[in-house]
């Protein structure tokens, strides 16, 4: 059922965890609807520097989260915001049909941190 890359995420988790006083903060989903990710950002001279997340769902939804904070630390904004769903879910294996939205979450609320961290780049006039 589940691909031995996301049993790996799920079963050790990497950068679990909320950053303090986040540069970025993405958030989608809701514990309602049974599925959610949230991702903190830092970001210094462009570039993430570090990235923890917490999920609620399913071990697709926590290795999906846990593999998107692998796949940006170091980068630099833009190379995050090029990052895609397709890049996420073949990291993971290749998840079935019915797992595939966990790809899109990690693509989606990486780009909500990026742009909380842009509004607040905007807010100050400037860069970290």
């Amino acid at each position: 059922m589940h691909t031995p890359q996301v049993m790996e995420y799920y079963e050790n988790p990497r950068n679990v965890g909320t950053i303090r006083d986040a540069d970025g903060v993405g958030i989608v989903g809701t514990p309602a609807s049974g599925e959610m990710m949230k991702l903190t950002i830092r970001v210094s001279q462009e570039r993430v520097v570090d990235a923890k997340f917490k999920a609620f769902g399913c071990p697709t939804a926590i290795a999906a989260s846990s593999l998107i904070t692998e796949l940006i630390k170091e980068r630099t904004i833009q190379e995050a915001l090029n990052i895609t769903e397709r890049q996420v879910d073949e990291a993971l294996g290749g998840l079935p049909p019915d797992k595939a939205r966990y790809a899109a979450l990690a693509e989606k609320v990486l780009k909500a941190a990026i742009h909380n961290y842009n509004s607040h780049l905007n807010e100050k006039g400037g860069s970290k």
